[in-house]
C-alpha cells in the first residue's frame, strides 16, 4: 500500500528544510523524473523539432509528437491531432475565444460561464461578448458551492452559443457537473469549453465521456514544467478555426500575398515549440499514472478531513465551500476573524508554512461570497498528516501574533 513518504523522496524541494508546502492548487512540485526528462532532452535531443532532417531534429520531433500522444491518451482524446500544445490553460482558453468565439458568437447571443471561474476563463469571454455585442451570463452556486440542475437549466437557453465552465473550482475545490452541463448545453446547440487546470492533476479525465468540445489544462499544476499546457479540441471544430498565432511552422506554403496553413495540430503551434516542456509533461503524466488517481483521492481526502476538522474547532475560522471534505479536491479556503489573509500567510511563512492568500484570480467569486480575499491551503498526495497537524498548530498562533488574546 502506497504512502506519501514513498513519493516524497522523488521531490528534492520537499526534503530541504522543514517547509510545509500547501499551495499545490497554484502549482505542484516537480519529481526527479520530470527534471531528468528535461535535462535528457537538452543534453541528447536539443534541436528544433519539425524543421530538420538530421538525427537530432528527427529525434526531437519524435519525442515531441510522442508526448502529444501521451496527452491525448491521458485525457481520452480520440486522436493525437486533437491536442494543441500551448503555454498554459490561459493561452488555451484565449485560443478558443479568439479563434472560435469571435467567429461563432454574434450580436444577441449569450455566453454562459460561472461566477466561480478563474480570471483566465472570464476575461476572454468578456472580450468576445463585448466585441460581438453578446451577453455574458453567470451561473451561481448554492451555499455548498454546487451549481444545481435548476441553475444551469435556467441560464443555458436557445440564445446560448458557448458554455465555458471550470471542471474543478480553484477556490471551493468543488467538482462541477460538467458532463450534465455539457449534455444540456448540446441540446441547446451550444459549444462546451472546460477549464481543466484544477481537475487534471486530481481526477481521471475523459473528454469524450464528459462531452467537452474543448478542454484546457496546465502542466505546472500536475508536476510538469511551467510554460507548457495543452488544449483538446474536437477535430471538426479545429479544422474550421483560424490560427490564433501566425508565423513559422504553422504554414504549408507562403507567397507574397497569401499563405496556406499546415494540417492539425501544427496550424495552432506557431514558432519554435516548447519541446522540452512537452517531454517534461509526458514524464509528469507517466509519474502521475504510477502514483494513481485512487491513491491521490484517498490521501487528499484524509488530509482534508483532518484539516477541516481541526479548523472547525477554531471559532474564528470560516471555511468556504462544501461542508463535505470529499468535495474539496484537497482545497480548503478560509478566513480568520480580525486578520487579513495576507497577514495569515505572512505569519505562517515565518513558521515555514506556505499557503496562498488573496483573491486567487477569482474576484467575481470573492464579491459573490462577500470576501475581499481569502487564505487557501491546498494539499497533494505527497503531503502528510504530520504536516497538517503542524499547520493547525501554527494556525492557532496567528491571532496571538497579531495581538489578539483568544
Amino acid at each position: 500500500m502506497s504512502r506519501p513518504e514513498d513519493f516524497r523522496k522523488d521531490f528534492p524541494i520537499l526534503n530541504k528544510g522543514d517547509y510545509i508546502y500547501f499551495d499545490n492548487a497554484a502549482t505542484s512540485q516537480r519529481p526527479n523524473a520530470v527534471v531528468d526528462a528535461i535535462k535528457d532532452f537538452y543534453e541528447n535531443s536539443n534541436a528544433n523539432p519539425l524543421r530538420g532532417l538530421y538525427d537530432w531534429s528527427v529525434d526531437a520531433t519524435e519525442r515531441y509528437e510522442h508526448a502529444r500522444k501521451t496527452v491525448a491518451c491521458f485525457i481520452g482524446a480520440s486522436k493525437a491531432e486533437e491536442i494543441i500544445f500551448t503555454r498554459n490553460t490561459t493561452e488555451s482558453l484565449n485560443l478558443v475565444a479568439y479563434s472560435y468565439g469571435l467567429d461563432n458568437v454574434n450580436e444577441g447571443d449569450e455566453v454562459v460561464i460561472s461566477v466561480m471561474e478563474h480570471h483566465s476563463n472570464i476575461l476572454p469571454w468578456q472580450m468576445v461578448t463585448k466585441q460581438k455585442g453578446a451577453k455574458l451570463v453567470y451561473l451561481e452556486p448554492d451555499e455548498e458551492g454546487v451549481i444545481t440542475e435548476a441553475e444551469y437549466k435556467s441560464k443555458i437557453t436557445d440564445k446560448t452559443k458557448i458554455v465555458s465552465i471550470g471542471h474543478v473550482s480553484n477556490v471551493f475545490g468543488i467538482t462541477n457537473p460538467v458532463k450534465e452541463i455539457a449534455a444540456y448545453a448540446h441540446e441547446k446547440g451550444a459549444t462546451v469549453v472546460v477549464d481543466g487546470a484544477q481537475a487534471a492533476p486530481h481526477i481521471p479525465v475523459n473528454v469524450q465521456e464528459i462531452g467537452a468540445d474543448f478542454y484546457a489544462l496546465s502542466g505546472h499544476k500536475l508536476m510538469a514544467p511551467m510554460g507548457i499546457g495543452a488544449l483538446y479540441g474536437r477535430e471538426e471544430l479545429l479544422e474550421k478555426m483560424s490560427p490564433f498565432l501566425t508565423g513559422g511552422e504553422m504554414i504549408e506554403y507562403v507567397t507574397r500575398e497569401d499563405a496556406t496553413y499546415a494540417e492539425l495540430p501544427h496550424k495552432f503551434e506557431a514558432g519554435t515549440v516548447n519541446a522540452a516542456g512537452a517531454v517534461g509533461l509526458e514524464a509528469a503524466i507517466e509519474y502521475l499514472k504510477k502514483v494513481g488517481f485512487d491513491f491521490i483521492a484517498e490521501q487528499e481526502h484524509k488530509l482534508t478531513v483532518k484539516m477541516m476538522n481541526g479548523m472547525k474547532e477554531l471559532p474564528y475560522i470560516k471555511i468556504y465551500g462544501s461542508s463535505d471534505p470529499a468535495k474539496h479536491s484537497g482545497i480548503v479556503t478560509f478566513t480568520m476573524d480580525g486578520v487579513h489573509p495576507h497577514d495569515i500567510s505572512s505569519v505562517l511563512n515565518d513558521d515555514h508554512v506556505c499557503v496562498r492568500a488573496g483573491h486567487h484570480c477569482a474576484q467575481p467569486l470573492m464579491q459573490f461570497i462577500g470576501a475581499g480575499s481569502t487564505a487557501r491551503a491546498s494539499v497533494y498526495f505527497y503531503n502528510t498528516e504530520e504536516e497538517v497537524d503542524r499547520f493547525l498548530e501554527h494556525l492557532k498562533k496567528v491571532r496571538s501574533v497579531m495581538g489578539y488574546e483568544d
